[in-house]
């Protein structure tokens, strides 16, 4: 990437190269227009003030070599200082290494902590990553909601970033949950095919509905265990959209408990008297090819503590 300067106006143009094509035009520019609202970066796209080879693009455009960006003047907020992780945090996340290779980390990511800092949140997993390690390369390739726990794929080399991005686009990477939802899990429903779409509050929450108009997402169900009044599932997801575990669970009438937004108020009461103190949901598995080897790596988390030993108390 090439920052060419002298533009008059306070305008700058970048010129993409090959270790940046496949990036969309969206993310590109949250990531170089720091402490501008996203709401902001979609408005300078919508309007056409944001220009590739001098035409409008949409968000979801995606850059390509050689392409030449032209970003207006926009007024940024003063970068707050990053947090650094206390000793504590960075110990746990070095333990916290599933797998290491050349070109990745899978981590085990714990819950309550964010992926990346943000929206009120000072230091995310990544931030804490970057602060720990001498790696001059580390950016998340999916992500994992605040309150879910397990396996968290980041890498450690931008052509591994867009290796997996792809596979992830392509759907070559497998990603198994576990959860525990209200109610007895009906028979025979081992998939959910219902399109959702996402929009976010004036607050910056993001609320995920069903709706014909969103975007495909399919959903693989498997029973383990039943309880009573609960079931606890093995899910796949055939697509990965925001939430979907969450909203094709609470679609079916069976809301993930723990879950404080999709679920049920009454009985995540009921369950945090019990001693399940978050969200039952777990990334157990993550299956990919390795960038590196071209070797297809599964990787497994198991049911951490909290959840193993709430599963152990119920009848």
């Amino acid at each position: 990437m090439v920052e060419v300067s002298g533009v008059p106006g306070g305008v700058l143009v970048y010129l993409v190269d090959a270790d940046m094509a496949g990036q969309r035009i969206d993310n590109f520019l949250v990531a170089r227009l720091k402490g501008v609202p996203k709401s902001r970066i979609y408005r300078l796209l919508r309007r056409g003030e944001v220009r590739v080879n001098k035409g409008r693009i949409k968000p979801e455009y995606r850059l390509q070599s050689g392409d030449s960006v032209r970003v207006p003047p926009v007024r940024q907020a003063e970068a707050q200082p990053v947090a650094a992780p206390g000793a504590g945090l960075r110990s746990h996340l070095e333990r916290s290494i599933l797998l290491e290779t050349e070109t990745l980390l899978v981590v085990d990511k714990p819950p309550g902590l964010a992926v990346h800092g943000g929206s009120g949140v000072n230091l995310g997993l990544i931030e804490a990553l970057r602060a720990s390690r001498p790696d001059p390369f580390l950016e998340l390739v999916h992500r994992l909601d605040r309150g879910t726990s397990g396996c968290l794929l980041v890498a450690r080399k931008r052509s591994a970033l867009k290796f997996l991005q792809q596979q992830l686009r392509d759907g070559q990477v497998k990603k198994t949950y576990l959860t525990l939802v209200l109610g007895v899990w009906p028979k025979g429903l081992d998939r959910i095919d219902a399109p959702l779409k996402k929009t976010t509050q004036a607050s910056g929450d993001r609320i995920v509905r069903p709706d014909v108009e969103g975007k495909q997402a399919v959903t693989h169900f498997k029973v383990i265990k039943r309880f009573q009044g609960m079931t606890l599932l093995e899910v796949d997801l055939e697509t990965g959209r925001t939430h979907q575990i969450r909203v094709h669970c609470q679609l079916a009438g069976h809301p993930l408990l723990g879950d404080d937004k999709y679920g049920n108020d009454g009985e995540n009461r009921r369950v945090r008297e019990a001693g399940l103190k978050r969200m039952f949901l777990h990334a157990h598995k993550l299956s990919f090819i390795e960038p590196g080897s071209k070797q297809r790596i599964s990787v497994e988390s198991p049911l951490p503590d909290d959840l193993a030993g709430f599963l152990a108390r119920l009848k």
